[in-house]
């Protein structure tokens, strides 16, 4: 599949579906394929472009630190060699702080975006949870790094629900058998763009329609940034997930992947 140079470094893309363009973003520690089950049900209504960030997956893993404005300069890199404008963004996580960027800094390459647990600025908290990621990067195996994310992104009834956890527990397996993991340089790098990330003051500058999207029980990006985001953006709708995580889009699944395709389709 295909790279492209992008702001000094290859950029690992790839397309799927056809129709209009949607920019896929991915979060802090995953490459692009990690959107798999939203993507088979996307690729039937829209072009799908999935791209491993600056420092994960196949894509070039420079030393950092990285920013959310330097990571979004990459993607309009990709984006103009593509021959693409006016393009639907949906970011989750750190993807949802470079499609921030991405529509500010670019604003003629964003139709619309939806933003899954977004942020405009970290608190001490959330700083403290990165720095955190970061050296228990250095120390874990990569089933017990698994095992961290999870519980950071997870609720209570995923873990619950014994078939839903034996699908964690198989993740966390598969993590051991994975031939290109992200190395900490990698992690260092996009934890620092997720630090630094700081927009609030200018997100009312951002134009083009947005849904955000959150879940109330998210532990790794609590909902008053969901709300902050969604309050400072002057054209936004709001979504909350009762009793879900950060990784609500997972644990949602049948009422997400249409729910967005829905509303992209008239935005």
């Amino acid at each position: 599949m295909p790279f492209i140079k992008s702001n000094g470094i290859n950029l690992y893309y790839e397309e799927h579906g056809e129709g209009e363009p949607l920019l896929l973003i991915m979060g802090i520690t995953a490459p692009g394929a990690v959107w798999e089950k939203h993507l088979n049900y996307w690729k039937q209504f829209f072009r799908c472009i999935i791209v491993d960030n600056r420092g994960v997956g196949q894509s070039d893993k420079p030393v950092g630190p990285y920013s959310s404005s330097l990571m979004a300069d990459d993607l309009a890199g990709l984006l103009k060699q593509l021959d693409l404008e006016k393009v639907r963004v949906a970011g989750v996580s750190m993807g949802s702080i470079i499609a921030q960027q991405l529509a500010y800094r670019h604003p003629d390459l964003v139709k619309s975006m939806v933003l899954m647990c977004p942020w405009a600025r970290c608190d001490n908290t959330a700083k403290d949870i990165f720095r955190h990621m970061v050296d228990i990067k250095a120390r874990l195996k990569p089933d017990e790094f698994s095992r961290y994310i999870q519980l950071l992104i997870y609720s209570k009834p995923s873990f619950d629900d014994e078939k839903f956890y034996q699908e964690l527990v198989e993740d966390r397996e598969n993590a051991n058998k994975d031939t290109n993991p992200q190395p900490l340089i990698g992690l260092e790098g996009q934890a620092a763009a997720c630090m630094e990330h700081h927009i609030l003051e200018q997100l009312n500058e951002i134009k083009q329609p947005v849904l955000v999207i959150g879940g109330e029980s998210d532990k790794f990006t609590p909902i008053w940034m969901t709300k902050e985001v969604a309050q400072a953006l002057p054209n936004s709708d709001l979504h909350i997930y009762p009793e879900s995580g950060h990784a609500f889009h997972w644990e949602n699944l049948e009422d997400f992947n249409p729910r967005v395709k829905q509303w992209l389709l008239t935005h």
